[in-house]
């Protein structure tokens, strides 16, 4: 849910995008297990994830699909979900989408070998391990990779940031979840400050990566090493 309107209603990628990566990273996981080439498998299926994404909808960001965002005026979203039927808009969308995205992640995963890089594969995967989970919710997160499978959207590594925190809090308040987490607006606020208010990965660092190899060894150079420190401390820190 934190991540629905494109990160608490940003704007960014669509929650819809978000939700199949994690889809992709927990099939990886069940077909291959922990480790880099599950990793790289979520970061191929994310890949095919929003490619299909924007070819059913020709935008991959919320604000460009809805006209919403954070900023919105309570009446205008009013008016835009329940007014002119907004909600059922994004229900049929869903409903189109979850089936193509469900054969793009099966076709993605059904390479019996894929080539993977050594650890770090991707910015996601390596916030994750520093936030402390599962394996398993490691490889789900795999896929932000690069602004959702290097496509250069917001920052991959504060979307995983953002879901963790929410799934954290989630079972310390019996299963709820809101757009206003303070954990998860801190969380933003100190990412802005790292990156001078820049969200979207292409803008941080100033070009789209090529194919998981080139996010790979951006990462090992200490790429990003920054921002993944700041969202790492700022979890821990409470």
């Amino acid at each position: 849910m934190p991540l629905a309107g494109g990160i608490m209603q940003h704007g960014y990628q669509c929650g819809m995008l978000w939700g199949t990566t994690l889809a992709a990273g927990a099939q990886a996981y069940r077909l291959l297990g922990p480790g880099p080439q599950a990793e790289t498998g979520a970061i191929i299926a994310a890949q095919r994830l929003v490619e299909s994404f924007r070819t059913l909808n020709n935008n991959i960001n919320c604000i460009e699909i809805t006209g919403m965002d954070k900023s919105s005026s309570t009446m205008k979203m009013i008016n835009k979900f329940f007014i002119k039927g907004g909600i059922i808009g994004c229900c049929r969308m869903a409903a189109r989408y979850a089936p193509v995205a469900y054969s793009e992640i099966n076709t993605a995963l059904s390479e019996k070998h894929i080539k993977a890089p050594s650890s770090p594969v991707g910015c996601a995967a390596m916030l994750a391990q520093k936030m402390g989970v599962s394996d398993m919710h490691t490889v789900m997160a795999a896929g932000f990779a690069g602004g959702i499978g290097l496509c250069g959207g917001a920052c991959g590594a504060l979307g995983a940031a953002i879901w963790i925190i929410g799934m954290h809090s989630s079972k310390e308040q019996n299963g709820k979840i809101g757009f206003k987490n303070p954990r998860a607006i801190n969380a933003i606020d100190r990412f802005m400050k790292c990156t001078d208010n820049k969200f979207e990965c292409s803008e941080i660092i100033g070009r789209r990566f090529e194919n998981v190899g080139d996010h790979a060894d951006y990462l090992r150079d200490g790429g990003c090493s920054e921002i993944i420190e700041v969202l790492a401390t700022q979890y821990s820190a409470g």
